[in-house]
């Protein structure tokens, strides 16, 4: 029996709608397509209406100015060209021709317009080189083709594997609802076709800043006239008796991944060490397959130094009424085999353990370079590090932020992609501060929870709604001003309170 097919959203566009139609988006379809309708101002364009991120709905974001916002993950698409302006989205939109005849519109085709790049073709510098092949790496080597940079580029990475989508390792990928085909953020002939080269397997020894080229491990050397360092951040390893036998496992990269899979296969029970977003998602990923789960993190409340205590609680009963089994308060001291000892003098059984106890950023090359460090790369509005021509992207960058007045280093996977954006910009001599407002997202089961701004310490938490009916924004504030927002469900006022800090407005 055939599957029953979904009906287009909303009224036929190629049937007209009236001109004065109420708020700022309309969702309908041409043909079998959802098309979005928005409203700037006098003008109104079409766009389609799903973001080419996670799919999520557009007729649901925030129209700022020429640009929509995806609730979900606060992608941002030019309703112009359907350029996507910000990641997490890479993936342009079509847009469609809009055309009032009377007091009523029209749309019932595409138009044919190049998505808006650069201000033309860029041939200097004639090569730039990339260490690392991780989000801000990628998204810094797509840019700059996108900005129709005609020199070389060259993508240095240590994996074995081309860059994919890193935070669904963590989420669908490991619980098994995500095919692997999902993960890579590109096909393989990309690379080929948008002439980068991408060399795998390709770790660097050295940088060698007064002759401009960077050495790999196996001695050969790369020259470079622009450098960007994404060389990312590397799990923290437990230095516990135990901690390196095959069934103890980090979650970082692709191969770590299958290898909890793999390992996931024949197991009964899992023990997850550390009760951070990592940790936790992880946790979630594994009760998916059936597994028993027990959690073992220092802390008293999962997640309370980044969210505070009420959703501290609140994260803890949603894992707890999903089965899972905390342990805080508590350390696991050894691993023998099977056998976990807990620093209390408790004993766990378990044929997987995942260890998320955080990560740390891998600053050796730029140690070794004589770069200023300051816990993690300084780097200055433009990105670039205290020696000219090195630029850094990613966890490893620690940058002035001009909303919480601070210099911050922020291990989120959608601001390394903006970082290489914005690095990729500025090698091509564009001058462009990184302003951008700290965004992730963290999905536990059915319950996704955003989070933007950076709040490192806070003196009030206001709370409006209900955490534990899944419906709320909190504010972290500091002196009266507001420095983060989390929210469930509250996709909308998530984008606003982006939007309120980027405009440094009080809300």
């Amino acid at each position: 029996m055939a599957e029953a097919q979904t009906p287009p959203a909303g009224p036929d566009f190629t049937e007209g709608v009236a001109l004065d139609f109420a708020g700022d988006t309309l969702l309908g379809h041409v043909g079998d397509q959802d098309v979005l309708l928005v409203r700037s101002g006098a003008a109104v364009y079409a766009i389609d209406a799903h973001c080419s991120h996670y799919h999520g709905p557009l007729a649901e974001g925030l129209v700022v100015g020429t640009s929509v916002r995806c609730p979900w993950h606060h992608a941002c698409f030019d309703l112009r060209t359907g350029e996507a302006t910000r990641a997490p989205a890479l993936s342009a939109l079509s847009v469609w021709q809009v055309n009032r005849e009377g007091d009523r519109i029209f749309v019932r085709q595409k138009r044919e317009q190049p998505v808006a790049r650069g201000k033309g073709p860029v041939d200097s510098p004639d090569r730039i080189v990339i260490v690392g092949g991780g989000a801000a790496g990628f998204a810094a080597a797509e840019m700059l083709r996108r900005q129709e940079f005609r020199g070389e580029v060259v993508m240095l990475s240590d994996d074995a594997a081309p860059p994919v989508d890193r935070p669904n390792l963590s989420k669908d990928y490991l619980a098994g609802s995500a095919p692997e085909d999902w993960l890579p953020l590109r096909p393989d002939n990309f690379y080929t076709d948008a002439n980068i080269e991408l060399r795998l397997g390709s770790g660097v020894a050295a940088i060698d800043t007064t002759a401009r080229h960077v050495v790999l491990a196996g001695g050969a050397s790369v020259a470079y006239d622009r450098l960007l360092l994404a060389t990312g951040a590397e799990p923290v390893r437990l230095p516990i008796p135990g901690a390196d036998q095959p069934h103890v496992h980090t979650l970082r990269s692709l191969a770590d991944c299958r290898a909890i899979i793999d390992n996931a296969k024949g197991a009964r029970r899992a023990i997850v060490i550390g009760a951070s977003f990592i940790g936790l998602e992880a946790a979630a990923a594994l009760r998916a397959r059936g597994i028993e789960v027990h959690v073992v993190a220092p802390e008293q409340r999962p997640m309370e130094r980044i969210l505070g205590a009420d959703m501290g609680d609140f994260v803890r009963k949603l894992h707890e009424q999903h089965g899972v089994i905390f342990h805080l308060g508590d350390t696991v001291a050894a691993i023998d085999g099977v056998r976990a000892t807990l620093k209390s003098g408790g004993l766990l059984e378990a044929d997987l353990v995942v260890v998320g106890v955080g990560v740390r950023p891998r600053l050796a090359l730029a140690e070794q370079a004589g770069l200023r460090l300051d816990r993690g790369i300084v780097v200055d509005a433009h990105l670039e590090t205290s020696v000219g021509g090195i630029y850094a992207a990613g966890d490893i960058a620690r940058w002035p932020d001009p909303h919480s007045g601070e210099n911050i280093r922020v291990e989120h996977w959608v601001v390394a992609e903006r970082q290489g954006q914005t690095a990729a910009r500025n090698m091509l001599e564009q001058g462009e501060a990184f302003e951008t407002v700290p965004f992730f997202w963290s999905q536990h089961y059915d319950v996704p929870i955003n989070y933007v701004g950076h709040a490192e310490k806070w003196d009030e938490i206001a709370v409006d709604g209900d955490i534990a009916a899944r419906d709320c924004l909190v504010r972290y504030k500091r002196n009266g001003r507001v420095l983060a927002v989390a929210s469930i469900y509250r996709d909308v006022a998530s984008l606003q309170a982006e939007l309120a800090m980027e405009r440094n407005a009080t809300f």
